[in-house]
């Protein structure tokens, strides 16, 4: 259990300065004005398969012209495509259901496009312009919780993190509820801080009794 709870805790220059010294350690680089911003995401299977998509479809309709224009008939797909969209009126079922489905899928992909993704990711404070970093949600969820183990008095704890909140749920089995809740506020806000992110979750804390067994 120590050794997450180490892990984050070298990550947290600002608190550690002292002891980082004392281990003959550089001190942490300044921090710049560079912007911490979100991950981008590549998302390489949307792009995959709407770059196959439409070069299926780029392909057999230059085959049909070039066919066409070699003097051969165009094929009967194109043939039909063109009548039942010159003799469909546009509010037929079929014709509102297929703009319907485009619609949606321009809009899938332009919020795939504007968005930047990797949720999971929270970037961390910029201490060089060239250096990027990023934190496991999960990872600073294990932080936490080990942090809160420690706490005397906590028997169990989940810790559930998200970009702008870590919700922590504690269950204690001896000391007072608001003493073991007070400790967790302080120990958890410094091992918060500690984790070097660019924009700090807000901490959720609630500590219960264990349920009765049986």
């Amino acid at each position: 259990m120590s050794g997450p709870a180490e892990q984050g805790a070298t990550s947290r220059p600002p608190v550690l300065e002292g002891q980082a010294g004392a281990q003959q350690d550089p001190p942490p680089a300044p921090e710049t004005g560079a912007r911490a911003r979100r991950f981008w995401s590549a998302r390489r299977l949307p792009a995959s398969i709407t770059a196959l998509v439409l070069l299926v479809l780029a392909g057999a309709f230059l085959y049909d012209i070039a066919a066409v224009r070699a003097g051969r008939r165009a094929l009967g797909w194109r043939r039909t495509l063109a009548r039942q969209l010159a003799e469909r009126p546009l509010d037929d079922t079929w014709v509102l259901v297929g703009a319907g489905v485009a619609a949606a899928l321009g809009l899938w992909l332009l919020l795939l496009a504007l968005t930047p993704g990797l949720r999971s990711l929270l970037p961390m404070r910029r201490t060089h312009p060239d250096v990027r970093a990023g934190l496991h949600r999960d990872a600073a969820a294990t932080v936490l919780r080990d942090r809160a183990m420690e706490v005397a008095g906590v028997q169990s704890a989940r810790v559930r993190t998200r970009r702008a909140k870590a919700k922590v749920r504690a269950v204690s089995h001896f000391r007072e509820l608001d003493d073991v809740r007070t400790d967790l506020d302080a120990v958890l806000t410094d091992t918060v801080r500690g984790l070097g992110l660019a924009r700090p979750p807000k901490l959720s804390v609630r500590v219960r009794r264990p349920g009765r067994k049986g």
